[in-house]
């Protein structure tokens, strides 16, 4: 979280960037994996499950920026910034569950016939 930025625009941010990696990333996996003669529903479907670490950590900025703020926090005392960076992280994982649950949803792969 850029420090200038104000803590309410950046948890926002955390959520949609999350989602939007996640979808994104499936749908143009999907179109790869059509393209590459693979069923597409259940490779995005398989996708939305590996994405959504690396949906977490876009969201985030990268974790050195989440490490050095918990840093900061328990040996400078700074407990504000833990909780911003856990609230940021809960986000972020907000974000990529609805993502993954759109995913789901769309593609039905979780049903069993």
């Amino acid at each position: 979280m850029d420090p200038k930025q104000a803590f309410m625009p950046a948890f926002i941010d955390s959520y949609f960037i999350a989602l939007g990696v996640l979808i994104g990333g499936t749908l143009i996996g999907g179109i790869g994996a059509y393209l590459a003669g693979e069923p597409p529903l259940s490779t995005i479907h398989q996708l939305a499950n590996r994405l959504k670490i690396w949906a977490l950590v876009a969201a985030i900025g990268g974790t050195f920026d989440a490490f050095y703020s918990f840093e900061r926090g328990i040996f400078e005392g700074e407990t504000r910034n833990i909780v911003k960076q856990v609230l940021l992280i809960v986000s972020a994982m907000g974000g990529a569950q609805t993502g993954w649950l759109i995913i789901t949803w769309l593609t039905q792969e979780h049903t069993s016939p």
